[in-house]
């Protein structure tokens, strides 16, 4: 008897132990998973409007939520995804549809940690996202397609429109 429960007290500790080992952590991707972050667009924002919405200087900042609530939901983010890097500093918490194409400000369906290093970065996605909202504005693109473009695939669309980074 005394046997038994000693194999047993094993057995209770070795599957504890299992169940604490720590998890594996990811790399960062260089893409949102998209059962997280599918894309989320700006209600205010339409094809009929941008010319009094995305397209005036500025208005950007009218729309950025505080810092405050995309850092915490940054450092959440890096967390629950599991990255490997989980310094806050590292990442950038980036709409995956940029407030500049009427993306939502603080829908966290469009918000993810894209890596500030690395080929395919923040600032890299950035130059996406200023070309498609020029050619938005000036009337070579319409919305619909630019978020498109840059929900779906945003590296092949880096590529589509502005070739292989230098």
């Amino acid at each position: 008897m005394r046997a038994q429960v000693r194999t047993l007290l094993v057995l209770v500790v070795l599957t504890s132990c299992c169940a604490i080992t720590p998890r594996t952590f990811a790399q960062a991707p260089i893409g949102p998973d998209p059962s997280r972050t599918p894309g989320a667009t700006n209600p205010h924002v339409t094809p009929l409007n941008i010319l009094e919405t995305i397209c005036v200087h500025g208005w950007t900042q009218t729309v950025r939520p505080p810092e405050d609530y995309t850092n915490q939901l940054k450092r959440e983010q890096l967390i629950e995804w599991g990255y490997k890097d989980q310094e806050p500093r590292d990442y950038e918490e980036d709409y995956l549809i940029p407030l500049g194409l009427g993306g939502d400000p603080t829908s966290p369906q469009n918000l993810w940690p894209l890596t500030l290093n690395g080929r395919w970065n923040a600032h890299l996605k950035e130059r996406l996202e200023d070309y498609l909202h020029e050619q938005v504005c000036i009337g070579h693109m319409s919305l619909g397609e630019a978020q498109r473009a840059i929900a779906t695939d945003w590296i092949s669309a880096y590529r589509r429109y502005l070739g292989e980074p230098k």
